[in-house]
């Protein structure tokens, strides 16, 4: 319904921005790092997602469209609601997630506030056998099939690996990734500057 909102910050509060668009004042959910980048009466335009069950019709909007892309990943997995989005996503950058479930880093994701190791490990399994299914191969040929997800050992490999996570297709990914000095970057920078080119 709303792709994204472009307006004035005007009220900010714990995981809430409001954005005056034309007078009127839309609510947005949000994250921390979403947050930390707004300041009230300034401009800002926020990417939204609209939740709307029989009793609930919320709106959620993020800076950035990878980090509205891994929040609805994330309540695409069983018992991950909203809430326990936002609150990953506050925790985690889209690339540090994207990482997390590459590697299986179940701390990364267990210190955001109420995620237990059980919901971690769930995201982890399901995002990862997503990943899997989708019968991906890295730059290297290798492939991720067979019901087993076979990590490489290159940087490339892993950062592709990441970025598939979060729903991006191989030749996206192929572009995205061209030109990049992997050898002088961190895994993390890789997927983030990555991440930066996808969106523009």
């Amino acid at each position: 319904m709303f792709y994204y909102l472009n307006g004035t910050v005007a009220h900010i509060g714990p995981y809430l921005a409001v954005i005056d668009c034309g007078g009127v004042g839309y609510a947005c959910r949000t994250t921390n790092h979403t947050l930390t980048g707004l300041t009230r009466g300034a401009q800002a335009k926020l990417y939204t997602y609209l939740h709307v069950r029989e009793d609930i019709f919320e709106l959620y909007g993020f800076s950035t469209e990878s980090e509205l892309s891994s929040f609805q990943m994330l309540i695409g997995v069983s018992g991950v609601g909203p809430k326990a989005a936002l609150a990953i996503l506050s925790s985690n950058t889209p690339e540090g997630l994207a990482l997390a479930i590459v590697s299986e880093n179940e701390k990364a994701l267990t210190c955001a506030p109420g995620i237990g190791k059980k919901i971690a490990q769930r995201i982890i399994l399901e995002l990862k056998d997503k990943l899997s299914k989708g019968q991906l191969t890295t730059s290297s040929g290798e492939a991720f099939a067979g019901g087993v997800t076979i990590i490489p050992e290159n940087k490339t490999g892993e950062a592709s690996a990441a970025l598939a996570v979060l729903g991006y297709s191989q030749p996206e990914i192929a572009a995205a990734l061209k030109g990049l000095d992997v050898d002088q970057l961190t895994l993390e920078e890789i997927i983030k500057q990555a991440l930066k080119r996808m969106v523009r």
